[in-house]
């Protein structure tokens, strides 16, 4: 038997099915929390933004029309605006979790090597410091496209532009994010223990 669409999961949601809300929940929820992560740079509030994007859906008349676009494309939308109201509170924090951090970086690991695994986390610290250095709109075009994976048109929908705006927005995030690596990159000293090759990501 087919999975249900999200539209299905909706129409049980409103008449009462609680088992709907979960498996609604645990089939978006992961996207929706990488997502405010990624723009908020604090796991306390990537926790709020998910939370009300999905009480946003218990509501009567939650305001989805599958005729716009997708539920996803919907609750990024949601999740879109929540971010920018903690933004307009004052309430953004650019620093991430280290507790949080540790734990994506130790699963991230593959490898025994000290000094790869030494590499990739000084990788991955200074994507995630440029990301999260870079303008809102940019990092909004890079955390949908790239990191989530969501298709151009989806996220114009999402970000209430045409789609060449989402296109040249990413392609001007990018040239930033590379310009921001290189910088980070040539702005600390190299570790004397590691061979070049291995120190830069």
């Amino acid at each position: 038997m087919a999975p249900e669409t999200d539209e299905d999961l909706l129409i049980r949601i409103h008449s009462g099915d609680e088992q709907a809300f979960v498996s609604l929940y645990r089939r978006h929820q992961a996207a929706i929390f990488r997502f405010a992560l990624h723009m908020t740079g604090s796991e306390a509030q990537a926790e709020d933004v998910t939370q009300e994007v999905f009480l946003a859906l218990l509501r009567e008349g939650c305001g989805f029309d599958p005729a716009r676009g997708t539920l996803s494309g919907y609750l990024y939308g949601i999740a879109r605006k929540q971010v920018l109201r903690q933004v307009e509170r004052g309430r953004l924090d650019v620093a991430l979790d280290a507790r949080q951090d540790e734990m994506a970086l130790a699963e991230l690991a593959v490898d025994d090597d000290p000094l790869v695994d030494l590499a990739r986390r000084e990788g991955l610290d200074a994507l995630r410091r440029a990301v999260l250095a870079l303008p809102r709109r940019y990092r909004e075009v890079v955390v949908l496209c790239d990191l989530e994976e969501v298709d151009y048109a989806d996220a114009a929908e999402i970000l209430g532009c045409p789609i060449g705006t989402v296109r040249s927005r990413l392609h001007r995030a990018r040239a930033l994010l590379l310009d921001k690596l290189k910088q980070d990159r040539n702005g600390k000293p190299a570790v004397r223990s590691l061979s070049p090759a291995r120190c830069f990501v």
